[in-house]
């Protein structure tokens, strides 16, 4: 779950980025999401 997160979250970090480089801000949060989700789905690890 925390992956697809991450993979949506870097899509949008890497379409805003090329789309909108004057956003700024905005889109650089995306990214640091995306690691954030990363970093807790290995710390969680996999639960079934």
């Amino acid at each position: 779950m925390f992956l697809i997160i991450a993979l949506v979250l870097v899509v949008l970090w890497l379409g805003g980025f090329v789309m909108f480089k004057s956003a700024g801000i905005l889109i650089h949060l995306l990214l640091i999401f995306a690691v954030i989700s990363v970093i807790a789905h290995f710390l969680t690890g996999r639960r079934a």
